[in-house]
């Protein structure tokens, strides 16, 4: 079991830590609701620094990119960022991931921790151009920093305006006092922030600095179990409930970061479910009376048909009603259209919502 930079400073605050993609990490401090509406009203601070990060520099490094990713990455300016998914050869996903462009030729791959090994195997076995590619993840940490009150409450911290920042463009900057760490317009929680990407050596100077600025702004750190909560909310999927090997970036609803104006792994396949249609869809549902909605549940039709499977669901807090994410037929896709989600031996009527679920 691998632990963070800030495993100790979790426990010292009282975090249940559980594992994690192989890490000790805080699945909570208080509470998953009371963390949540921290997040959606004030500002919160999440540890995810077993997150993985590979720089790919040299000539070539677009090339690879290109390649490899879904998203057409030729677009990117310097300070901009991309998110993306890695297609693989039979119609699935190897993982979603964040294409940072830190100058030319030199490009940051943020993948998901659970896949670091399996990413880095597949983008190597792919790098045919010699790209050069360094596996950072162990010597980097990141913070997110989210919340409507983020920006205000880390301004003294930092040079950059950070209320003029647009959303997926970063700096590499001054903040907390250490020079050069990147600071990111991006975050999986739909209520605005901040990720910060530092040393490991710097992580605790940063938390600790991150935590004095946000005293007056009500800030609090944030665990896991909110952070799924936030992210289901928005209706973001997550590699390995909604998104895994076997489904497309087209049943996923990714069409937008799958761009058939460049050739990538699997583009053709890929191009042509476009133009006929995929044959499940994932959509997100809202049940009508009270329950719970959990990965793996079905989902039937009105005789009682299995017409699907739940990759995610919850009770949302904000929204305090049952909501999830899962595949379905694309008949059965349309919003507002009635699905039932299996709850143990009672069929709960449920309504398909256009996503997000949580609209500020």
């Amino acid at each position: 079991m691998q632990n963070t930079a800030l495993t100790q400073t979790h426990i010292n605050l009282g975090a249940k830590m559980v594992p994690f993609a192989g890490f000790n990490m805080p699945v909570s401090y208080e509470g998953v609701n009371i963390e949540h509406e921290t997040v959606r009203s004030n500002v919160g601070v999440f540890d995810v620094s077993h997150m993985g990060e590979f720089l790919i520099t040299g000539p070539n490094a677009l090339d690879l990119i290109q390649k490899v990713t879904s998203n057409d990455a030729s677009k990117l300016f310097d300070g901009k960022a991309q998110y993306s998914c890695l297609p693989n050869d039979k119609g699935g996903i190897v993982d979603d991931l964040i294409v940072y462009k830190i100058a030319d030729e030199k490009y940051l791959l943020v993948v998901n921790a659970s896949n670091i090994q399996k990413d880095w195997d597949w983008i190597s076995s792919h790098n045919d151009m010699k790209a050069d590619m360094r596996d950072l993840s162990d010597d980097y940490s990141l913070l997110a920093i989210q919340g409507p009150k983020a920006a205000v409450a880390m301004q003294s911290l930092t040079s950059v305006d950070l209320e003029a920042m647009k959303f997926y463009t970063f700096e590499v900057a001054d903040f907390a006092g250490i020079e050069h760490v990147i600071i990111s317009a991006t975050g999986y929680t739909g209520s605005g922030g901040f990720e910060i990407y530092c040393k490991n050596s710097e992580a605790q100077q940063i938390w600790d600095k991150v935590f004095e600025a946000g005293a007056d702004y009500g800030i609090k750190p944030i665990g896991l179990a909110a952070r799924d909560t936030l992210r289901l909310e928005m209706g973001y999927c997550l590699y390995g409930n909604d998104i895994n090997d076997t489904t497309s970036p087209i049943e996923a609803g990714l069409g937008w970061v799958t761009k058939f104006s460049k050739d990538f792994i699997n583009a053709e396949a890929l191009a042509k479910e476009k133009e006929h249609g995929p044959k499940q869809k994932l959509i997100g549902f809202m049940l009508d009376e009270r329950g719970v909605p959990r990965h793996d549940y079905d989902i039937v039709d009105g005789n009682g048909n299995t017409i699907g499977t739940v990759t995610s669901g919850t009770m949302s807090p904000s929204l305090g009603k049952g909501i999830g994410l899962g595949y379905v037929p694309p008949v059965f896709a349309k919003p507002g259209s009635k699905i039932y989600i299996q709850v143990r031996k009672k069929a709960i009527p449920a309504t398909i919502i256009k996503l997000p679920f949580y609209k500020q």
